[in-house]
Parts: C-alpha cells; structure tokens; sequence
C-alpha cells in the first residue's frame, strides 16, 4: 500500500450520532477506506438518483455514516491482494453496496472486495464507462431481460416510460440500435429531438401515461420499459399486447402500485423486476462486456453532461428535483 498517498479528497455526507447531517469535500486517508483486496486509483463516476437521495438527510439510501457516495466508478487499480487483479488494470465497478453503506466513487480512492470489481471491457474508456453506468447497466439489464423471454424486432412497438432520463435513454438507444420500434413516454417536449436522435420512433405524453383507465385498455406495446414506478406501470401493464412483459426499474413517482390481476391472468403478461444492485458476478461482468458490443447505446457520447468532483452537490440536487438530462458524469 505504499504507493497510495498519504490522503485524497472526497466528497462525505455524515451525520453523527446526535449531530446534524453534513456534506462537502474533505481528506480521507487509505486508513478510512472500508475493507476489500483491490484499492482503486477512481477516474471517473457518475449522477445517479440514488446518487441524490444518498446525499440527503431525508434520502433513505444511506445506510452507514460518514458515506461517500456514488454507486459507479471507473479507473485503474492503484493496490491489490488479489493475483487476479494487477497494479494499473483498468476496472469498473457498480451495484452491491457501493456508495449507500460502504465508500463509493466520489473519492480518488475507493477500495472493494475482488468479488466486485469488473475488469473495464476492451473498447470502453472509464469515461465511457461512467457515461454507460448503472443506469445504462440496467437499461441493458431490461432489454436482455425482455429479449431473452421472447421479444424480437418487428414484433411491434416498445415503450419506454421515463425516457428523458439516465436509464430511459439508455433503454432507447439500446433497443432503437438492435432494431426495435421505440416510444418514448416523457413530460419533457423539450427532450423529443435528442430522444429522436437516439432512435425513438414516437412519443406519449406524461398525461397519456398517467391519466386514469379501464382494468384492460387496448393492447399496444410488444414489450415495454419502465423506469418511472406507481404512476406510469399501471398503464403499462393494461395495454400491453398478449404474453408481451414490462421491465420495471424505477420508482421516481412512488412505490405504490395500483392495478388489477386482469393483464396477468386475461393476457398473460409479465412484470420482470431489474434488480441490477445485487446481480452475481460472473453475469454482471458478461452484462459489462455485451454493454462494449451488442447492447452498446447509441450516441453514447452524446448529451453528457460532466461535472467535476467540487461541483458535484449541485449536481446531485438537481436529479433528485428532475432537473437532469440524459446522463451526468463525474471527473475525479
């Protein structure tokens, strides 16, 4: 460990036992990394909503403090004990507890177990990487999910609820590149051109997705992705087409759910939950490679806004208030 500095910066919330919340940038030592075989020299991370709510006091994500957030980092190894990852390997790492109950990516430093970390596929700079991140993780967890029970380009139209968002525009990119005819529900007009160049075909809406309906309404969609939750599934699930599902990954507008059994057992459609925090290893890190080839997003250098680490808070509270477009990323 000699060759790791004697402190770095990151960026801390805290809130000590009977003292008040606090957030900033401030000096760690490798001392106050938690345990793990691999030590990352961090490049770069990005601004998820989890990101937002991790650094709020009234978040409920953090689960230990003092936190440093961010559930995405990309860099090079900077101290190992394992043999399988060597000094100055370029990794990636995403999901599990990174950045809610353990240190993440706003720091120089990061440290993880070997059973975590993601050796950064051929073709994929950290920048690329971050640009990608856990939303654009789960954007190709949905359509591999959706594909592998049976969706295939032609079948018919795919929805994307959210679409102006990290994950959203992630899922539009992904399936418009494998052929797919996608809409795009989204409450931002503003947000149609980039969506278009992405590969969306048409849009809903907030008002078409959320307005109240029948227990069935007419079928529509061949399969769909929502990243939205208690406000836009329900309309999901009412007019998807016979045997079609929906990949559900957000809860932006809510837990709630307020449905009916009707869709499940009068067209056999299927609500497939994206899990992407605690998938195993050995499939996240095959997810990572199909993000460097076949589910790679279109445009995924396009609309990127990028931050550095002192500007980060802002940042932060901007996509918990739904002020966010596209992706964010975050230069150490």
């Amino acid at each position: 460990m000699s060759n790791l500095p004697a402190t770095f910066r990151a960026y801390v919330v805290d809130k000590p036992e009977g003292g008040a919340f606090t957030r900033g940038l401030r000096d760690l030592t490798p001392a106050e990394l938690p345990p793990g075989e691999v030590t990352v020299r961090v490049a770069w991370s990005s601004v998820n909503f989890k990101d937002g709510l991790a650094a709020r006091e009234d978040g409920r994500v953090a689960r230990s403090y003092p936190l440093v957030p961010g559930i995405d980092l990309a860099g090079e190894v900077a101290a190992s004990d394992d043999p399988a990852f060597q000094v100055g390997t370029e990794v990636l790492a995403n999901g599990y507890d990174i950045g809610t109950a353990r240190h993440g990516g706003y720091a120089e430093l990061a440290r993880l177990p070997a059973g975590w970390v993601v050796p950064t596929p051929e073709g994929l700079t950290a920048r690329d990487a971050m640009a990608i991140g856990t939303a654009g993780f789960t954007a190709a967890m949905s359509v591999a999910a959706l594909e592998e029970r049976g969706l295939r380009p032609g079948d018919g139209p795919v929805l994307v609820t959210g679409a102006s968002g990290g994950v959203g525009s992630a899922a539009v990119a992904i399936l418009a590149s494998r052929g797919h005819e996608v809409w795009a529900a989204t409450g931002k007009a503003d947000e149609h051109d980039r969506l278009r160049d992405l590969g969306a075909a048409g849009f809903l809406t907030r008002d078409e997705v959320t307005a109240p309906g029948r227990p069935l309404d007419s079928t529509r969609w061949a399969g769909a992705v929502d990243t939205v939750g208690s406000a836009t599934l329900p309309f999901v699930l009412r007019t998807l087409r016979l045997g079609a599902a929906v990949a559900s990954s957000g809860n932006a507008s809510g837990s709630d759910l307020v449905t009916t059994v009707f869709p499940f057992i009068l067209r056999g459609v299927a609500l497939l939950g994206m899990d992407s925090a605690n998938m195993a290893i050995g499939p996240r890190r095959a997810l990572w490679g199909r993000l460097a080839t076949d589910l790679l997003p279109r445009g995924l250098g396009d609309g990127i806004t990028e931050v550095d680490l002192s500007a980060v808070e802002p940042a932060l509270d901007a996509i918990v208030a739904g002020q966010a477009r596209g992706r964010w990323v975050v230069r150490i």
